[in-house]
């Protein structure tokens, strides 16, 4: 039996998670980690996890950013493994989980469902045939109005991968609101939507002279993330330390 940790267990997605976990017969959900109290919880909750004493085998994390540094802290002293889905981290929490990471296994990603992650690997293709052609790209992405962070971290993480794809020749633009001049050909224009119950969507546009090449990937439920978190949860545990991605879990 894993046993889970649910940190940000009161939030959207962490009543999705901990729904999916109850009907999973190899999985048990012993304690959660929120600053709201929830009675109706059926387990345990804990505004710390320094507070927790209930024994698990992982973490997983949809909290906030602001969240971050005690749960990192906790899971160290710890040593417990992380799956992290928590997006919008600073550079100083960063450093922390990549400390965490060298005593216990993390498993780190902007975004945890499968059709995103290979999404991750089209635009890289997409970007090494379509940059050399002359094709501008931009990343827009919709999230519904409660999201606190943008751009997302998916979107960050794909305007990253296709970067890496073009050798890091590549800037990011968020803002053209100032500027009064012409497209640099290797910036990535990132947009951020917010509005209503919208689950998420990512387009990735190749625009050249002419045609027009769109890649997208659009989520209808909560529960693709709670899956794949799950997913991650189970590869997770047993890993020896060290940072993973859901790359690793995919193959």
């Amino acid at each position: 039996m894993l046993r889970i940790i649910l940190s940000g267990c009161n939030g959207h997605m962490g009543r999705v998670v901990t729904d999916l976990i109850s009907a999973e017969p190899d999985m048990s959900l012993v304690a959660g980690i929120d600053i709201t109290e929830n009675p109706a919880a059926g387990y345990p909750v804990y505004p710390d996890l320094a507070d927790c004493t209930e024994e698990a085998d992982v973490v997983i994390d949809f909290s906030t950013a602001a969240a971050m540094d005690a749960l990192l802290a906790a899971c160290t002293v710890k040593k417990l493994p992380l799956v992290l889905c928590t997006t919008g981290l600073s550079d100083s929490q960063l450093e922390k989980v990549q400390a965490l990471s060298s005593v216990a296994p993390v498993l780190r990603s902007a975004n945890m469902s499968l059709g995103i992650n290979l999404l991750m690997k089209l635009v890289q293709d997409a970007a090494r045939i379509l940059a050399s052609a002359d094709f501008d790209i931009e990343i827009v992405e919709q999230h519904h109005r409660r999201k606190l962070d943008a751009p997302s971290g998916t979107a960050l993480a794909l305007a990253e991968s296709i970067d890496a794809a073009l050798d890091h020749t590549c800037h990011f633009t968020y803002d053209r609101s100032q500027r009064h001049e012409k497209r640099d050909p290797r910036e990535i224009g990132i947009s951020a939507v917010r509005g209503g119950s919208i689950v998420g969507e990512h387009e990735v546009i190749f625009a050249g002279q002419d045609e027009v090449v769109r890649i997208s990937h659009s989520a209808y439920s909560r529960s693709i993330f709670a899956k794949g978190a799950l997913s991650a949860a189970r590869f997770l545990a047993g890993r020896p330390a060290g940072l993973y991605t859901m790359s690793d879990v995919i193959g």
